[in-house]
């Protein structure tokens, strides 16, 4: 009997010379976190982003975070104002630090950080003298913030912004690359992600002088002396050579990834728009979000699970958005500043499979079930 293949959310998609670059890396022996394909995927990654940005890859987009609060001097008592509606990878690097997370709701046009309640937020604190020493704000399934009021903002109140673009690689906002927008920027190339290296992600900033300090803190800082000599509290946070090896190979594909994820988005949504019941996240004008997941909001909670249910019947991954940070048991203690909005996605919103690999049969598959859940 034969039987479906399961359908994943967002799943690895090789693009063909990965391996190459894996077999110099074992050819010359170099598995070290350091090599030519270290330097070539930061070089790549540097090249696709532009704005004269430097890239460290580490390894993983939490690393990315922790460091770059590392280097913006966040410590034990400080408060760093985080973007609620995210995954807990975007804030649990505060609590790395000994600091506190204050966490912001979103607005409806891009799902992500509302200005209007940063703002509020920071005035709050500081008229309880506790001026907050960073802002987290994230690119949420790849669409991106509104940076320009989220920077005016931090600049007006002098807070540096931690841009993490973990599911943003190949988004851009008025032409510019996300990741590229703030003081720092972070990647993911966790094995679900745009492109992958299995585990994996950066941190983008603006001179060599930030790199280097990044790249000794996340090599254990080990100082320059012929013997082991620490001076710094250090991390094991660099990439390997070899799978940096395989993000040279993904880079080569990016476009084309983002193209057919781009893709996934306009079937579903041509197919799908009619329904009263099911909304879609569209680009604000100048921006263009490279449609890591596709998503949509439904009219109800029970809504939502008869289409997940339904799909997962058929061995189809689909997922509820992310539940906003406020809500999670590990951060009850923490502030918060909500509108209600990250809530009401969480209850009524699903992640639909979006892998730049599912071919045409797949998508059928998927529609058919949601039509047949729709229509019944």
């Amino acid at each position: 009997m034969l039987t479906k293949t399961k359908i994943y959310l967002s799943s690895p998609h090789m693009g063909g010379s990965e391996q190459s670059f894996v077999n110099e890396a074992f050819e010359t022996n170099w598995v070290a976190p350091l090599g030519p394909n270290v330097d070539g995927f930061e070089a790549a990654i540097q090249t696709y982003l532009g704005e004269n940005k430097q890239v460290a890859v580490l390894s993983s987009g939490t690393a990315a975070i922790h460091l770059a609060l590392q280097l913006l001097g966040v410590g034990v008592g400080d408060e760093v104002l985080c973007q609620s509606f995210t995954f807990s990878a975007s804030a649990n690097p505060i609590r790395y630090q000994g600091a506190t997370p204050v966490f912001i709701d979103s607005e409806l046009d891009t799902w992500n950080m509302s200005p209007e309640l940063l703002e509020e937020a920071i005035k709050h604190r500081i008229a309880h003298y506790k001026k907050p020493k960073a802002i987290v704000a994230v690119h949420l399934y790849g669409m991106p913030y509104k940076a320009n009021a989220i920077n005016a903002i931090a600049k007006k109140y002098s807070i540096p912004v931690v841009e993490d673009s973990a599911e943003a690689l190949g988004s851009r906002y008025f032409g510019k690359p996300c990741g590229t927008l703030s003081d720092m920027g972070i990647l993911s190339f966790n094995g679900n992600k745009i492109i992958t290296t299995s585990g994996g992600g950066a941190l983008i900033c603006d001179s060599v002088a930030l790199k280097n300090k990044a790249v000794f803190l996340a090599t254990q800082a080990r100082d320059q002396a012929a013997h082991y000599e620490h001076s710094h509290i250090g991390f094991n946070y660099r990439m390997s050579n070899v799978l940096a090896g395989i993000g040279r190979g993904q880079m080569e594909v990016l476009d084309a990834r983002v193209a057919a994820r781009r893709q996934n988005f306009e079937f579903y949504k041509k197919h799908l728009s009619k329904y009263h019941s099911i909304s879609f996240l569209e680009e604000p004008e100048g921006f263009y979000a490279n449609r890591w997941i596709t998503c949509i909001s439904t009219a109800s909670y029970d809504m939502r699970e008869q289409l997940r249910l339904a799909l997962l019947e058929d061995d189809i991954e689909s997922r509820p958005l992310w539940k906003p940070m406020h809500m999670q048991p590990v951060f009850t203690d923490c502030m918060y500043f909500t509108n209600g909005t990250s809530e009401a996605l969480f209850e009524k919103g699903l992640c639909l499979p979006s892998g730049s690999n599912l071919n045409q049969d797949d998508l059928d598959r998927i529609l058919n079930i949601i039509l047949k859940t729709l229509n019944s």
